[in-house]
């Protein structure tokens, strides 16, 4: 599951919905992700079964992160 890079959430936004979200994600990772995000444009979060990643997305979406579509597994 991917998190994209945008213009309207602060790093400390993206950290806070990362570790609310993801099982074992702390705010301090969740930073190091924002991180990630801002200067890669992009970073996955999560990978695993495509239910939870459908859960986690839509947890992460209704934060306001901008999501990349999630792809088919195979």
């Amino acid at each position: 599951m991917i998190v994209r890079n945008d213009d309207h959430n602060t790093f400390d936004g993206v950290a806070f919905a990362l570790a609310r979200t993801i099982p074992g994600v702390t705010f301090e990772r969740g930073q190091a992700m924002a991180n990630t995000i801002h200067n890669s444009g992009k970073a996955v979060v999560w990978t695993g079964e495509r239910e939870r990643a459908e859960l986690y997305w839509e947890q992460l979406a209704g934060f306001g992160l901008t999501m990349a579509p999630l792809t088919p597994a195979g």
